[in-house]
């Protein structure tokens, strides 16, 4: 079988010498579609001194492509071994295009090798693998060459020379510069400060600039030994080929990151206006809350108390609105990736923000709604103290006992709000007191006696005087409640304040004799429990006769 299969290959390339001619051969439409349309079968690569020189794709006389590539492999070899000029060239035939060296078959280029999606024709596509076939053959003489593996090894010595200075003087500068920038970054570092807090830490900066200065020289580094590795691989006619293959990588990366670059210029020139114009936006804002909380703006909506937090919301707000606008414009935004990316992200913030979102808005009910204001002395729930942070997520009071208390804000909304400093008269806060005297003790002296104790205590104003309120008629005694304002020259916790109060209100009910009893209904007295009006007012009460109303 292989004997007839050999015969009829013979006579045909003899027919098909007899009667062809040298022009440019073509398969006819139909025939490249239908190749086109058929099954791909597995295909086999031809390949010498590490050159591929054709891709076999279709069988030949019932001769799979991988056999096709073995005999033409055999073949090569048994011409190469003999003497001659090696000469190669391509003849026409009807069974495609005959590759031969010396005038000699090698091996034959069908339509099936021909690659449709490129609309090459035959000639082409014949012409390629000759070209390949030359340019190895030329290497595999160059390899038995001693003067070209002497040119070679002196062309690697002095690549290995200059790429061993080159690296040095990268040493040597990245030595220089890199002190140069260390000494730069923290004298900057030092100076980058807002309100005399230093934005960014020295030994940080210092840190993170010698982590890009050594990113930088190894990258170098690499970039000189990928060269030096790519050069030396070509010098050589067995690893050309794999030399040839690194630069070629190396060109196509560059080319592909270039040409992506050049292509993300428009979109980034777009997205920098959007962000400059932000950014011009938000300096206008600041300038204008500035000059609401100097007073020089005055409108009816906005005060100082709500020109701080109203700021940040503007400047978050038109952020936000300018990246929306720029992602079109962001490169890789239009990609799968970063689609995916934008979707999980906003998956994982939909998922555990619901109680964050919550907080905010009660955060922006406290702060537009006035509730309470900072430095403000207030009761939330059962814990009282002043306010020191009004936050968009939670409020920090600082209790008497020198506690700083942290209460989120929607706690603040679901509890009671009591504001001791909203009724007083300028900065302060109200302090409050009840005691509960007999009957049989005169109103107008706990009146004064009361007064008395408030006067005597440090922190508590004189105007607006105290004032005495008899907030109940129990059936035992009366209720007076102390109302009075403390706005002490220091900082004091209410507290302390209301301490020193009780203590002077019973020194001062001690002072004149008064006890300070609820006493309960066990049994009729003896003797009515009154007051006679000679005994309305005594001591420290101002004289009060009964007539006077």
């Amino acid at each position: 079988m292989k004997f007839f299969l050999a015969l009829w290959l013979v006579l045909s390339v003899w027919t098909g010498s007899a009667t062809a001619q040298p022009t440019e051969t073509t398969l006819p439409p139909a025939a490249l579609a239908a190749a086109a349309a058929a099954p791909v079968p597995a295909a086999a690569t031809l390949s010498f001194y590490n050159r591929p020189v054709i891709t076999f794709r279709g069988d030949l006389g019932g001769v799979s492509a991988a056999d096709r590539a073995q005999r033409a492999r055999t073949r090569l070899h048994a011409q190469l071994d003999q003497s001659g000029p090696h000469r190669v060239s391509r003849k026409p035939d009807a069974m495609g295009m005959l590759i031969q060296i010396d005038g000699a078959t090698t091996f034959v280029v069908t339509a099936a090798e021909v690659d449709a999606s490129a609309q090459d024709t035959l000639d082409a596509t014949a012409a390629q693998v000759q070209s390949a076939l030359e340019m190895a053959i030329a290497e595999s003489r160059e390899s038995r060459d001693l003067d070209a593996i002497a040119k070679a090894l002196a062309w690697v010595a002095g690549a290995t020379v200059v790429a061993l200075g080159v690296w040095m003087a990268l040493q040597r500068m990245h030595s220089a510069l890199g002190k140069r920038l260390l000494q730069f970054s923290a004298e900057q570092a030092a100076r980058l400060q807002l309100g005399g807090i230093s934005l960014l830490n020295r030994n940080r900066a210092v840190s993170l600039v010698r982590r890009g200065i050594n990113t930088v020289l190894r990258l170098l580094q690499a970039l000189l030994v990928y060269e030096w590795l790519s050069f030396v691989l070509s010098r050589f006619p067995y690893t050309r080929a794999w030399g040839e293959a690194l630069n070629g990588y190396l060109l196509n990366f560059a080319a592909q990151a270039g040409s992506a670059i050049a292509g993300a210029v428009p979109g980034l020139f777009t997205a920098g206006v959007i962000f400059y114009l932000a950014r011009l936006l938000s300096r206008s804002m600041d300038r204008f809350f500035e000059r609401v909380l100097e007073d020089e703006h005055t409108l009816a909506w906005l005060d100082a108390d709500v020109a701080v937090p109203t700021r940040r919301i503007a400047k978050v707000l038109i952020w936000l609105f300018a990246l929306a606008m720029a992602y079109p414009y962001l490169p890789g935004a239009g990609t799968e990736a970063f689609k995916g990316l934008s979707v999980l992200v906003g998956l994982m913030i939909s998922l555990g923000a619901s109680n964050l979102v919550g907080q905010a808005a009660s955060g922006l009910i406290l702060t537009y709604g006035r509730v309470y204001r900072k430095g403000e002395y207030v009761r939330i729930a059962d814990q009282e103290g002043t306010v020191t942070e009004i936050g968009m997520f939670a409020t920090r009071i600082r209790t008497g006992l020198g506690e700083e208390l942290t209460i989120s804000n929607s706690s603040v909304l679901a509890s009671t709000t009591k504001n001791y400093s909203r009724t007083v008269n300028g900065p302060g806060y109200v302090v409050d007191t009840t005691v509960t005297i007999g009957y049989d003790t005169p109103w107008r002296q706990v009146h004064a006696m009361l007064i008395d104790a408030a006067l005597r205590t440090e922190g508590i104003q004189a105007h607006p005087a105290p004032q005495v309120f008899q907030t109940a008629l129990s059936d035992w005694y009366p209720v007076y409640r102390l109302v009075c304002q403390a706005i002490p020259h220091e900082p004091r916790p209410r507290a302390e304040v209301l301490s020193a109060l009780h203590a002077n209100i019973q020194d001062v009910f001690n002072t004149f004799g008064v006890q300070i009893m609820s006493p309960q209904y066990i049994a009729d007295p003896a003797v009515a429990k009154t007051v006679p009006p000679a005994q309305w007012a005594p001591p420290p009460a101002r004289p009060h006769s009964p007539e006077q109303p």
